[in-house]
């Protein structure tokens, strides 16, 4: 398991550094995402072919090795206020994860420092709350 981490954050590195050097695009899904929904298709198609790349890579792994089973213990309701808030989420904080988390830290952006420290400071505290207080 630790190797295809390791060749997973390899590839993200590479794709990384590929879009700013190529593009001088920071990667960031959410950004990438809402630009392939708010803008001209004629000006998104590398937009689009990362979002579809996202989408198969998984089945293309799974050639190679089983996936693990995903087990959700919770009910749609949650997922569905999970999902919008992270959303809610990335919004307020210019980007995501993917964006502030591996591109602005790699950057040095304080900005990306702060949002990252939250993101993570929020999930331990919502994992907290799901698995202690609201049981």
């Amino acid at each position: 398991m630790i190797i295809e981490a390791l060749i997973g954050g390899v590839l993200i590195g590479i794709a990384v550094s590929f879009l700013l050097l190529f593009n001088g695009k920071v990667l960031g899904v959410s950004g990438i995402i809402s630009d392939l929904i708010n803008k001209p298709i004629h000006n998104n198609y590398w937009r689009l072919f990362f979002v579809i790349g996202l989408l198969i890579s998984p089945f293309i792994y799974n050639l190679y090795k089983p996936m693990p089973v995903p087990t959700i213990t919770t009910n749609n309701l949650m997922i569905i206020v999970g999902g919008l808030l992270v959303g809610l989420g990335s919004r307020y904080a210019s980007g995501c994860t993917s964006g502030h988390g591996v591109c602005g830290i790699a950057r040095l952006s304080i900005r990306s420092m702060i949002a990252t420290i939250t993101f993570i400071s929020f999930g331990a505290l919502t994992v907290f709350l799901m698995q202690r207080v609201f049981v």
